[in-house]
């Protein structure tokens, strides 16, 4: 039976609403020839989608309450983030896509996520000063991944130009499971801890827009040979970190967020002398 007019125009329309058109990129070959791809890489775009999921599953277990948790996910995104951009570049998968999708990846889960995980652990019991610090820190993360999307392949690779929000939620979501891994909530606190803490969160925030710098980490070849004893060190970083993670991950993170306005204000003094 031939289909009517309206029917076949009333499935073009749905056809039309729905994502079925490959993503289509255009990029540069190797001799710098203008060229379009179709499609995204599936395997980085993967572990963008897990880093997505963390962020989300954590902001869902801070809503139930469940702070320890939701702390630790936080420190599972780190990882996912890192792994989906090695294996991009040493897949030679990398594109526009992949950058726009993990940016917004990590405003969830270290931006969005730590913020809820604060606000719901104890800022709320500061009212609408708690709520403002919480924006704070969004808004510094967003602000903070704009401004690193924007400066790809201008800056120095070897060092972030502000607090990278990864190191921020480590240290915001490290006191949180440092202190609710041992049963203490914001109803155990005195009101100068809370307030403490609310300090804490907002300096993490201004610290990801600062001006200040922190080693990147990018200049590390991991795929050279090194010595044997090399191998004896990693292991052994990992058995001190297994040995107690919320306080030494938070310690570490504590130590990274510091050394930024540590060296700023030494090459001050170099600078003056």
């Amino acid at each position: 039976m031939n289909q009517r007019p309206e029917e076949h125009d009333n499935a073009s329309s749905i056809e039309s609403l729905l994502p079925i058109d490959d993503h289509i990129e255009e990029g540069h070959d190797s001799e710098g020839r203008k060229v379009r791809h179709k499609g995204i890489y599936l395997l980085p775009n993967l572990f963008t989608t897990a880093n997505l999921f963390a962020g989300f599953y954590s902001i869902m277990c801070a809503i139930n309450g469940n702070f320890t948790v939701a702390a630790a996910t936080v420190f599972v995104a780190m990882v996912l983030d890192g792994l989906d951009g090695r294996v991009a570049r040493m897949t030679n998968t990398q594109s526009a896509f992949g950058a726009e999708y993990d940016s917004l990846s990590d405003m969830v889960a270290f931006g969005l996520a730590p913020a809820i995980i604060a606000y719901q652990w104890a800022l709320s019991e500061l009212g609408n000063v708690g709520l403002t610090i919480a924006f704070i820190y969004v808004a510094c993360a967003a602000l903070r991944l704009a401004r690193f999307n924007t400066q790809i392949g201008v800056v120095d690779k070897r060092w972030f130009i502000g607090l990278a929000s990864p190191a921020a939620a480590g240290l915001v979501a490290g006191v949180v499971w440092a202190l609710s891994d041992n049963g203490v909530g914001a109803v155990d606190l005195p009101v100068v801890v809370i307030m403490l803490f609310a300090v804490l969160v907002a300096l993490a925030g201004m610290l990801m827009v600062s001006n200040v710098k922190y080693y990147s980490f990018k200049d590390l070849d991991l795929k050279g040979r090194v010595p044997f004893v090399a191998i004896l060190v990693v292991v052994l970083a990992f058995a001190v970190v297994f040995s107690d993670p919320p306080r030494i991950l938070l310690l570490m993170f504590l130590v990274y967020a510091v050394s930024g306005p540590v060296q700023f204000v030494l090459r001050k003094r170099q600078a003056k002398q």
